[in-house]
């Protein structure tokens, strides 16, 4: 039986051309070039790097520079405007009402990002909990450790889960925990159990999964 429905923030509940995260990506760049005192291409290979091998800037900042506060990191990169890139949905809103498992953000971003991300949606009144990237102890997706300590603090198994990304890569550590995994906005489908086009499409899925034993059904 399902008992939650994990939902990704950031260009999972909006569309990723709203531009937000690529704003998020400049004031990254920023913050390299800033306070690590790098010249623009060194910062944005750096990035790259840390993308690559620690799953996220931040993650790569606190395995490999200690001395860089993770809190004034976040507070840099998600300061912007959000009115300018979001508003309010109306139809997601109501998606999220007729579906009846608890839901809950899970994001690399804080518990400040997302609660004003969901309350310029107009959605932060459908989610039983935030669990951001300090809840997991700055361990970002997709590292494994991040959707374990997931697991603990709802305090279920995998298989109780339904996860909702926009990342393939974000949604596999889930999947071989047992999690059943939907793939929104995107085409790359092989290694997902659900792939759907839009965020108001999680819902006929949802359904379906909620009519049937969680062992699977067949995209």
């Amino acid at each position: 039986m399902y008992r939650f429905l994990i939902f990704d923030l950031d260009e999972t509940l909006y569309p990723r051309q709203a531009g937000l995260m690529q704003e998020i990506g400049v004031r990254i760049n920023r913050y390299l070039i800033e306070n690590l005192r790098l010249p623009p291409e060194q910062a944005n290979e750096l990035r790259k790097r840390y993308y690559n091998q620690h799953g996220t800037a931040l993650r790569g900042l606190v395995v490999e520079r200690p001395d860089v506060d993770p809190e004034d990191y976040l507070h840099f990169v998600h300061d912007i405007p959000l009115a300018n890139y979001l508003g309010p949905n109306p139809l997601l809103a109501q998606m999220l009402r007729s579906i009846s498992l608890p839901k809950v953000i899970f994001t690399n971003a804080t518990i400040e990002h997302a609660q004003n991300v969901l309350n310029v949606l107009g959605v932060a009144d459908q989610f039983a909990d935030i669990i951001d990237v300090r809840r997991v102890a700055y361990v970002s997706k997709p590292n494994a450790g991040a959707y374990e300590q997931l697991l603990n603090i709802l305090q279920v198994r995998g298989d109780e889960c339904i996860l909702v990304e926009d990342s393939v890569r974000n949604l596999l550590p889930g999947k071989a925990l047992g999690m059943t995994t939907i793939l929104v906005d995107s085409e790359d489908c092989a290694e997902v159990d659900y792939c759907v086009h839009d965020i108001l499409s999680v819902k006929p899925v949802v359904a379906a999964l909620l009519r049937q034993p969680p062992d699977r059904l067949t995209s």
